[in-house]
């Protein structure tokens, strides 16, 4: 409406005068109450762009440690109640530090299954004469030791096949047969290949660069070379994939997470587009398992297929994905409670720096809950979960009125209003785990079993097509499958690749790492 230009404009009548000023008193209300949305949005919009740019600049130049700084300190800020004011969550921390030197930690010894190359130092003729004119006696020695690396050895193996012929015919000539091996007519035994493929896909060191440490030996072996053979090793290996499924399916608790890899040829896709690789951990604590599977999509219906056939727990992180898939297949759904501590870590980061607040509250929560399982970690399940059920549910229940509370104080699309959603969305999964002794109460294992990959992918970085991607799938499942048995990888190759030749295809399972020799 537009304002009265004069005072000549207002009308003489009492009744009109009046209204006319409550439509003006109205108008000037709306246009306020705008101004301040406005500058309401505007403010958010300035919040939102200060946390991101404090968390770009932790994740550039901070420590990649989710531990806290202050959470020794806050640690019963997490007893106060849901009713806790705003002003007790912003106020500037200043931490007390007190110096105390650490006592230096103890060198451990070198193993005892090493072999040991022996230099004895000896007194002279001389120097063992005593001043009596006795000789000194042995009573013992002093043994110091130093680890000694001698480079990768090569060598060939020569296989000797003996021909005989009749000596009183010429029509008969007869050949040893030749030996079973792991690649026929290939130039790399069964070890090197173990060599090769630790160190690819345990110690990230692509082929290319094999190729070149080979050549200094004055081997020529070609990258395109080691690439097929590793890619022949892998499609031989596809029984003991197989078994493995099965191994971990018949458990009743099963991890399961998913990172992205990249192949260039690929059919329908561009080379730039992203496709996953998912893993699932599980088995008996004694025989435990890792599978790789590699996937063009990371959509709901591949994880259905991924998890077909399984009945049991499954734990996961938050993807929407892994909820529909145990909601249609009647899986009992676990939530990790590290990545719900993840978000609140970074709804840390996003503070000002040097102030604490809510996320710190949060963690502190959290880090109760830790705790209550770092005190069972040893017992066996019934005691775990009668603990659970006394303490965690408690810390559990303050949370949820914190959490409630906390949700109608901050705005939504913050960090910390992230943080604090996402928790409350899947607050029953998260809860899920005190209900069975046995169960987790996160996916860490999962996370710890492809974080190999995803360590190797910063050095290889692609995969050039889906055979290769399929090869390192099942490469990697049997050697994250061996250091879960606690089997060193290259050792365990050697042993397997020398026996697989000759195997029993119907006792794949004398193969797997935890029957090893």
């Amino acid at each position: 409406m537009d304002s009265v230009a004069s005072a000549a404009d207002l009308p003489d009548d009492i009744a009109q005068l009046k209204s006319l000023l409550l439509r003006e008193r109205a108008a000037l209300q709306q246009e306020r109450q705008a101004h301040s949305e406005t500058a309401t949005h505007y403010k958010q919009q300035i919040h939102s762009l200060l946390e991101a740019l404090r968390l770009e600049k932790h994740r550039r130049y901070g420590a990649s440690s989710e531990k806290s700084a202050y959470q020794s300190e806050l640690f019963d800020e997490a007893d106060t109640t849901a009713a806790e004011p705003d002003t007790a969550a912003d106020t500037e921390h200043t931490p007390v530090s007190s110096y105390r030197r650490r006592k230096a930690a103890a060198r451990q010894p070198l193993p005892d299954d090493l072999p040991r190359v022996r230099t004895v130092i000896e007194l002279s003729e001389q120097e063992r004469q005593c001043s009596c004119g006795c000789t000194l006696a042995e009573i013992g020695e002093v043994v110091s030791e130093q680890l000694d690396i001698v480079p990768a050895q090569v060598q060939v193996l020569q296989t000797v096949r003996k021909k005989y012929a009749c000596q009183g015919c010429e029509d008969t000539i007869k050949t040893a047969p030749k030996p079973n091996v792991l690649l026929p007519k290939a130039i790399a035994s069964a070890n090197t290949m173990a060599y090769v493929i630790t160190s690819k896909y345990a110690d990230g060191i692509p082929l290319h660069r094999q190729s070149a440490i080979l050549a200094r030996y004055r081997i020529d072996l070609s990258r395109q070379t080691l690439s097929e053979s590793v890619l022949k090793v892998a499609e031989k290996i596809i029984p003991l994939i197989e078994y493995l499924k099965v191994h971990l399916f018949a458990y009743p608790l099963l991890y399961m997470d998913e990172s992205r890899v990249q192949v260039l040829k690929e059919p329908g896709k561009p080379a730039t587009s992203q496709s996953y690789m998912w893993v699932q951990r599980g088995g008996p604590p004694d025989r435990p398992g890792v599978l790789f599977n590699y996937e063009p999509s990371r959509s709901t219906a591949t994880a259905s297929r991924l998890l077909d056939d399984y009945q049991g727990a499954l734990m996961t992180d938050g993807y929407t994905s892994y909820r529909s898939v145990a909601a249609a297949q009647g899986l009992t759904h676990l939530c990790c409670w590290a990545h719900a501590r993840r978000k609140f870590k970074e709804a840390q980061q996003a503070q000002p720096r040097g102030k604490t607040g809510k996320a710190d509250v949060a963690i502190n929560f959290i880090a109760k809950l830790y705790g209550v399982e770092k005190k069972e970690r040893s017992s066996d399940a019934a005691t775990r979960h009668r603990t659970r059920q006394t303490q965690s549910l408690a810390i559990l229940k303050a949370f949820h009125a914190w959490l409630k509370d906390t949700q109608q104080r901050v705005p939504p699309k913050t960090a910390l209003g992230k943080a604090v959603n996402y928790t409350l969305e899947y607050w029953v999964e998260l809860n899920r785990y005190t209900e069975h002794g046995d169960w987790p109460i996160d996916n860490n294992v999962a996370e710890n079993a492809i974080r190999p990959f995803v360590i190797g992918r910063k050095n290889w970085l692609f995969s050039n097509s889906q055979r290769g991607a399929t090869g390192s799938a099942n490469l990697y499942s049997l050697i994250e499958t061996a250091k879960a048995n606690g089997k060193e990888p290259y050792r365990y190759l050697c042993w397997l690749f020398n026996k697989l030749p000759d195997a029993d295809p119907q006792d794949i399972e004398s193969l797997m790492p935890w029957n090893m020799e």
